[in-house]
């Protein structure tokens, strides 16, 4: 079956790179602008590398801050669309009106019991902007076993309460 094109599309060719472990492309500032004039907040679209997925995925381009943009591309994408870091990818851009990240999800009741049996890590937990809630309570709901979902919750209550260590790929409360 042949992949849709997505209608409308902003068409271009990009190598992927990556920061820190995170692969992406670059979307240009004059790119987003015709995607978006003036949008500064993460830029919902629907996407296609190497026209896969046959189905656009719907992703948040997010902001570097003068005007360009990144383009993660999660595993799914990469692994549909055959690429990898260092690969030059035809990619098709489309602003998504509908997008908005999807649902939220629900918070897991032995989360909710260890925040409410510890202050610090509520305290933490409600300082998170509302876009790193939702990524901890996705992570926490996409664990499989009992053992997976204990140890991040005991990592998780740490790094919320104020300890430093490393959680979901990134450290947490340290210095600079």
């Amino acid at each position: 079956m042949k992949p849709r094109v997505v209608k409308g599309a902003l068409h271009f060719r990009a190598r992927i790179g990556i920061k820190g472990i995170n692969p992406y492309v670059l979307v240009s500032a004059r790119r987003a602008a015709q995607l978006q004039g003036g949008w500064r907040r993460p830029l919902p679209v629907r996407v296609q590398i190497n026209e896969r997925p046959r189905v656009p995925w719907r992703i948040n381009l997010m902001p570097v801050g003068d005007g360009s943009f990144y383009l993660y591309l999660h595993g799914q994408v990469r692994t549909s669309s055959g690429t990898a870091v260092g690969d030059v990818v035809r990619v098709a851009l489309a602003f998504d009106r509908e997008y908005r990240g999807g649902p939220p999800r629900a918070m897991p009741s032995s989360f909710s019991a260890g925040l409410r049996g510890n202050p610090r890590a509520r305290r933490g937990w409600n300082a998170l902007s509302p876009s790193r809630q939702k990524e901890l309570l996705r992570y926490f709901n996409g664990l499989k076993t009992v053992a997976a979902r204990q140890r991040n919750l005991e990592r998780a209550l740490w790094v919320l309460a104020g300890g430093k260590g490393r959680f979901m790929a990134r450290s947490w409360n340290e210095s600079p």
